[in-house]
C-alpha cells in the first residue's frame, strides 16, 4: 500500500467509515488503466480518457463554467482525477460540494495513484456512492468519461444523468412552432373533435387486474399463454400498445384497448381490418387517415407536451402521461381506469434473445440489434444490450411507478430490463 493510498484512505476512513469499507472491497486491479501523455498526462480506462491529456485544470475550469457560479450547493457525479473538485472548491460562495462515486473500483485506483487529500479533507465536501440516492440531485455536473465507465451498481443513476443531460436535445423534435406539427394538428382536428374523450374510460375498472402489453422480445414467450387467458371468463383487461396490436392479432389475441401516440404509426402497425369493437386511444399527432379507417370506437386524449398547449385550451380531453414511449400512456391509462394490479408484457427496454421487438423483423421499428451500444441490467442482474432512448424510457417508467405506490406493478419476464418498483408475476415467472 503506497503512502498516497494510505493518506487518502485515512481521510475517508475518518470522515466516511462506511464508504471506506465499500471501497476496500472494490476490485480495482482488474481495470485496464493506462497512462496517456500529451502536453500533460491523464489516465485511460479501456480507451476512455478520464480527463484531457493536455491541460486537466483548464478542462475543469471549462466544466465548472457550466454550473451556476453563486450556488451554495453543487453535486458532482464521478470523481475523475480530482481536478474539478479542486476548481469548484475555489468558489467563495460554495458551502457544500456533494461528490457521488459512479465507479468504485476506478475511484479506488485513483486513490492509490494521486493525492486527493486536499478536496477529501475539505469540510464542505460530502462523499457517497451515486446509487445511495434514489434520484439525481440538482444542480449537478456529470463527468463525461464516468457516464461511460459507471459500474453496474450505479448504472441506474447513470441512466438518469444521461437522460437529464440529453433532455434539451431530445425535446428538439417537439417544437410547437414546427410546421410539421402545426400541420398534423390541423389535419387531425376534425376527427379529434368528433371522437370521444379518453376520460370516459377513467375509473371504469376499479380494483381490477390489467395486462399492459408492449412489443419487447419477451412478449413472444407469452403469446400462447395470453391466447389461452383471453378466452377465460373474468380475465384481466388487455391494453396493447400500437406496435403490439398486429403481432397479437396474428396469434389470435384480440386486445381490449389499443393505445397509440406516435405520428409515424401507419396502417402496417394498425391495420383496420377486424378492428370492429376494439377501442383506440390516441393523441392528436396520430395519422388522421389511420384514425378514420379504424372501425372501433376512438378516444382522444392529450399529454402535457407543449405541442398540445393551444388545442388543450380549445377542446377539453383527458390527460395521459407520456415519457417518450407509448408504453407510458398505456400504463397510465390502466392506472386511471382504476387498476389495483398491472402485469407488464414485452416491457423490456432492451434486446434480450438478440431481438429488438416481438413479431417484427430486426430494424422494422428502429435501429437493429447490431447498432446497440448501451446496456442495462436484466431481471437476473446481468447486462443486456439496449439503445440509449430505451434507457430513458425505462427511467421515466420507474419514476412513474414510484409516484403510484397504490398500484402493484408486476413483470411477466426476467429477460428484459429490471424495473425498479416492479415485482414478478408468479403466473408467468418462477
Amino acid at each position: 500500500m503506497s503512502e498516497i493510498f494510505e493518506h487518502n484512505l485515512q481521510i475517508i476512513g475518518t470522515r466516511w467509515p462506511g464508504l471506506l469499507a465499500r471501497l476496500l472491497a472494490e476490485d480495482s486491479e482488474s481495470l485496464p488503466v493506462e497512462l496517456v501523455e500529451g502536453l500533460g498526462s491523464t489516465l485511460s480506462v479501456g480507451g476512455i480518457q478520464l480527463t484531457s491529456r493536455h491541460d486537466r485544470v483548464a478542462e475543469a475550469r471549462l466544466q465548472a463554467a457550466s454550473l451556476p457560479p453563486d450556488s451554495p450547493l453543487l453535486h458532482l457525479y464521478g470523481t475523475g482525477l480530482g481536478d474539478l473538485q479542486q476548481v469548484l472548491l475555489e468558489w467563495p460562495t460554495l458551502q457544500r460540494l456533494c461528490v457521488h462515486v459512479l465507479n468504485g473500483a476506478l475511484f479506488k485506483r485513483v486513490l492509490g495513484l494521486l493525492d486527493q487529500g486536499s478536496w477529501l479533507g475539505d469540510p464542505r465536501v460530502e462523499l457517497s456512492y451515486a446509487a445511495d440516492h434514489p434520484e439525481i440531485l440538482l444542480p449537478f455536473f456529470a463527468l463525461p468519461a464516468e457516464l461511460v465507465l459507471a459500474d453496474d451498481g450505479n448504472a441506474r443513476m447513470r441512466d438518469r444523468l444521461v437522460g437529464e443531460v440529453h433532455l434539451t436535445f431530445n425535446n428538439r423534435e417537439f417544437n410547437p412552432q414546427s410546421l410539421e406539427i402545426v400541420q398534423r394538428l390541423q389535419d387531425s382536428r376534425e376527427v379529434f373533435e368528433s371522437d370521444r374523450d379518453v376520460a370516459e374510460l377513467f375509473s371504469t375498472r376499479e380494483g381490477q387486474h390489467i395486462y399492459v402489453i408492449g412489443t419487447g422480445p419477451t412478449l413472444e414467450q407469452q403469446f400462447e399463454r395470453l391466447h389461452a387467458i383471453a378466452r377465460q371468463p373474468d380475465r384481466p383487461l388487455f391494453i396493447s400498445v400500437d406496435t403490439a396490436y398486429r403481432p397479437l392479432r396474428e396469434h389470435g389475441i384480440r386486445p381490449d384497448i389499443v393505445v397509440s401516440i406516435d405520428q409515424r404509426i401507419g396502417f402496417r402497425h394498425l391495420p383496420p381490418e377486424a378492428s370492429e369493437g376494439v377501442p383506440l386511444v390516441y393523441m392528436p399527432m396520430s395519422d388522421p387517415q389511420v384514425l378514420q379507417a379504424w372501425k372501433g370506437p376512438r378516444y382522444g386524449g392529450y399529454s402535457i407536451s407543449p405541442i398540445y398547449a393551444q388545442v388543450r385550451q380549445q377542446l377539453q380531453r383527458g390527460l395521459l402521461f407520456v415519457g417518450g414511449s407509448v408504453l407510458h400512456p398505456a400504463v397510465d391509462l390502466a392506472v386511471k381506469m382504476g387498476a389495483a394490479r398491472i402485469t407488464l408484457f414485452g416491457a423490456d427496454f432492451a434486446f434480450p434473445m438478440n431481438k429488438t421487438h416481438a413479431g417484427w423483423k430486426d430494424g422494422d421499428l428502429g435501429p437493429g440489434v447490431d447498432l446497440a451500444r448501451h446496456w442495462v441490467l436484466d431481471g437476473h442482474g446481468q447486462r443486456v444490450r439496449t439503445q440509449l432512448n430505451f434507457r430513458r424510457y425505462l427511467v421515466e417508467l420507474e419514476r412513474y411507478i414510484a409516484r403510484h405506490p397504490q398500484v402493484a406493478f408486476l413483470n411477466s419476464s426476467r429477460a428484459g430490463a429490471g424495473i425498479v418498483g416492479v415485482g414478478f408475476d408468479r403466473e408467468f415467472v418462477q
